[in-house]
């Protein structure tokens, strides 16, 4: 019996081949039907370790369970010195798949891009549910890796013209226009009041610390503004002012997961509005928050990461790629260690 490896030069071909439009655009669609789905499967909040001192980096394990079928488990680590030091993404992380019958390995994948292009899908399904359709004006509060598959993710259900960006590293801002230069968008680096005055739809993707934020003033913002909030991923540590929040409609991701350690730590449970998955299921309700200001607090579930890697491993299946390998020992006789094939 063997395991299906896909390595990063597996997922680069695949992506080079396929095109990032095509990757995104099943990502978006295969979501959404997970997420509108009534049998989800179990996928309980993340867990995990701090590293480093004031709580600088973290190392997680993100479980899904689908009964009868599959176990997904990503394995992933925060750590925002690494771009600086090591030339190292921020996040770092590996997806594995057990069967749910037998417990053996059925894959192993690279979750450094499906990390990135999952968590674009998700803002891209929540704003499609509560920003203007309309939207024209997208504005980036920190301009990292994470950022560009958000732009990617937004260009694909809203009709974007511009991309503002604002970034505490003016390198990453100016750098920003060459790498989602394939959007074929005017894209310029302003101030936060700016940003905040103009844009339709906000995403903020921040590795703001643990008690060093808002990233966001809250004073220019338009009414009808759609926030994304994807950076919150540590308890204490916040990208929106706690006032945007108590006067908006918050839909979380995952909501224990939210209340921990997302925006949502700000607020009490009776602050939040339903999830993401029952807005996706009713979508009437969202419609009608359009015209308010409105956040979609993406802490980021393993349910994502299950979907991520299902459909890589249809891409790969279609496209022939990847490696079959035996890493497991499966001796002849099962009673007996030392027996090998």
């Amino acid at each position: 019996m063997e395991t299906t490896v896909l390595t990063r030069q597996h997922v680069a071909k695949l992506v080079k081949e396929g095109g990032n439009d095509r990757f995104m655009d099943r990502m978006i669609v295969r979501l959404q039907e997970a997420f509108t789905a009534s049998a989800k499967g179990v996928t309980p909040a993340r867990d995990g370790f701090v590293r480093g001192p004031r709580n600088a980096a973290i190392l997680e394990w993100m479980p899904h369970h689908d009964p009868g079928r599959s176990i997904t488990i990503k394995t992933v680590a925060y750590t925002p010195s690494n771009p600086a030091t090591f030339h190292l993404p921020t996040i770092i992380g590996s997806l594995t798949r057990y069967d749910d019958v037998t417990g053996r390995l059925l894959a192993v994948c690279d979750g450094v891009l499906l990390t990135a292009i999952r968590t674009g899908a998700a803002s891209a399904i929540a704003s499609r549910l509560l920003a203007r359709p309309d939207s024209r004006v997208l504005g980036l509060v920190g301009a990292g890796a994470q950022a560009v598959t958000q732009a990617h993710a937004l260009s694909r259900v809203f009709p974007l013209e511009r991309i503002l960006v604002h970034d505490i590293e003016p390198a990453h801002a100016r750098s920003f226009a060459d790498r989602v230069d394939f959007l074929g968008l005017d894209v310029r680096s302003v101030d936060r009041a700016e940003l905040e005055a103009e844009a339709d739809i906000i995403c903020t993707v921040t590795s703001v610390g643990v008690g060093e934020g808002p990233v966001l003033s809250g004073e220019h913002l338009r009414r009808h503004v759609h926030i994304n909030a994807i950076g919150a991923d540590l308890i204490g540590k916040v990208e929106l002012p706690r006032s945007v929040l108590k006067s908006a409609f918050v839909t979380p991701d995952h909501r224990a997961q939210a209340l921990r350690e997302g925006e949502c730590q700000q607020l009490e449970p009776g602050d939040l509005g339903p999830d993401l998955m029952t807005l996706c299921a009713e979508p009437e309700t969202a419609a009608r928050f359009r015209d308010r200001t409105t956040v979609f607090d993406s802490t980021g579930f393993a349910l994502e990461d299950h979907v991520a890697l299902d459909v890589i491993l249809e891409l790969a299946q279609e496209a022939g790629i990847g490696d079959q390998v035996q890493l497991e020992h499966l001796p002849d006789d099962a009673l007996n260690p030392y027996s090998f094939q």
